[in-house]
């Protein structure tokens, strides 16, 4: 009996259309992560950057850019600007959540150290900055520049709303939009505002990378407990040890009793964790189908990215993005 053939991921199919635009940005990330006088830096960096991620956010500028038309070069530049504002962040990320693993290898603060992971990602950042200088699009350099921002600031809120059965789910919202949704709707828009895109064309590629962002980090959350099935398998769980609030924890404590309560404020505001309590969390959840709610929400966004793709011209391109939406849910399954 014949076993049938694997069907490629949209982001592999899309990694496929835009082969040759993607070598090009990874020509330009190796060549800008380089550096003449501190050689760490370029160690640090390929540790991550060589890690086999998937690329999606340059892969959404090159995308936006190609389904609006364009033909030149810059669409790559604002692409690798993506790239390393992303990896900054990510660099930034397990300093402050203290993490040892990253895409299944050890992070860069647990083989170098804080300090080298921190400067690194300034480092970066910088380089980020000077990409999407070189383009000269000041609206392109106004959109990025801005979604830095929105980055850090969503990183100080999600600081300050860990551990806090307090936090709300337009917190939690906000906090997505800062530290996912924010990267992934500046890099479809400046794909189209490179492209000298129709501004209803610029405002739906905003709109789609917006609700894929959010749509893709509910996701995110809802894996860290195993997806909709609950079942506990490696990594499962960090979340929960870290003490965040995501959407099924948030949507759990609201409907608890007095003993729930206790018991999510002795594990999470307390952060007083015992063996088994990932497990009674899970049950927890399920109970009050927090997790199912959850993927429902996360399909909501999908289908907000899919009707956000209308003013777009038809093609390859645009049914690639849309399937991409309701991959980012079908994780899940």
């Amino acid at each position: 009996m014949n076993t049938p053939a694997r069907v490629a991921t949209p982001i592999e199919t899309l990694q496929s259309v835009l082969a040759e635009d993607m070598a090009a940005v990874n020509a330009l990330i190796r060549a800008r992560m380089a550096s003449e006088h501190a050689p760490r830096i370029p160690e640090v960096t390929a540790h991550l950057v060589e890690a086999g991620g998937k690329r999606l956010r340059p892969l959404l500028t090159l995308a936006a850019a190609r389904l609006c038309g364009y033909q030149g070069f810059d669409h790559a530049r604002l692409a690798a600007t993506v790239e390393f504002i992303h990896t900054a962040t990510l660099l930034h990320d397990d300093v402050v959540d203290e993490s040892e693993r990253r895409r299944g290898r050890p992070t860069a603060n647990l083989l170098w150290d804080n300090k080298s992971s921190v400067l690194v990602g300034d480092y970066l950042f910088a380089r980020s900055f000077q990409l999407m200088v070189e383009t000269g699009d000041l609206r392109a350099l106004n959109i990025l520049s801005n979604a830095a921002a929105v980055i850090a600031e969503g990183e100080v809120l999600q600081l300050t709303a860990a551990a806090s059965l307090a936090t709300t789910e337009e917190i939690y919202l906000r906090v997505v939009r800062g530290k996912t949704a924010a990267l992934f709707s500046a890099a479809t828009e400046v794909g189209g505002v490179i492209a000298k895109a129709p501004e209803e064309q610029v405002l739906a590629l905003r709109e789609y990378g917006d609700a894929l962002g959010v749509s893709f980090q509910i996701a995110d959350d809802l894996l860290d407990y195993g997806g909709i099935s609950a079942t506990l398998g490696k990594n499962v769980g960090d979340d929960f040890r870290e003490r965040k609030m995501s959407l099924p924890v948030i949507r759990a404590v609201a409907g608890a009793n007095a003993e729930e309560r206790a018991f999510w404020v002795r594990a999470i505001e307390k952060g007083q964790q015992r063996e088994g309590d990932l497990e009674t969390a899970l049950e927890l959840m399920a109970r009050h189908g927090s997790l199912e709610s959850a993927r429902e929400t996360a399909m909501e966004h999908a289908a907000r990215a899919r009707r956000a793709l209308a003013p777009l011209p038809a093609g390859q391109i645009r049914a690639i993005l849309s399937d991409l939406a309701d991959f980012v849910v079908a994780r899940l399954d």
